[in-house]
C-alpha cells in the first residue's frame, strides 16, 4: 500500500473527504516526525512506539573494495509494535 492508497482507505474508513484525510495524515506523520527530531518517542497504546535509537559508529568493509573503513554514529528512528498489533497479525 503507498501513500495515495493509505490516504484513501484513511478517508473510507473515517467517512472524510481525501482531501481532509491526506490533512490527518500528514498532520499525524509531522507530529510524529517532530516528537522524534526532539528525540522523544510517540506511544500509541495497543499499536506500537516510535522512538530513537543511537548506534554507535563501528567498524565495516566496503563491499566493492573489501577495504575496512568506519560507518559513522547516527540517530536511527525505530519502532516496536504493541502486543495488540502482534496480536492481531498473528491470528
Amino acid at each position: 500500500m503507498n501513500k495515495t492508497e493509505f490516504i484513501a482507505a484513511v478517508a473510507e474508513k473515517a467517512g472524510l473527504s481525501k482531501k481532509d484525510a491526506e490533512k490527518a495524515v500528514k498532520a499525524y506523520t509531522d507530529v510524529v516526525t517532530e516528537e522524534l527530531v526532539k528525540g522523544g518517542k510517540v506511544q500509541l497504546v495497543g499499536f506500537g512506539t516510535f522512538e530513537v535509537a543511537d548506534r554507535p559508529s563501528r567498524e565495516g568493509r566496503n563491499p566493492k573494495s573489501g577495504e575496512p573503513m568506519t560507518i559513522a554514529a547516527s540517530r536511527v528512528p525505530k519502532f516496536k509494535a504493541g502486543k495488540a498489533l502482534k496480536d492481531q497479525v498473528n491470528a
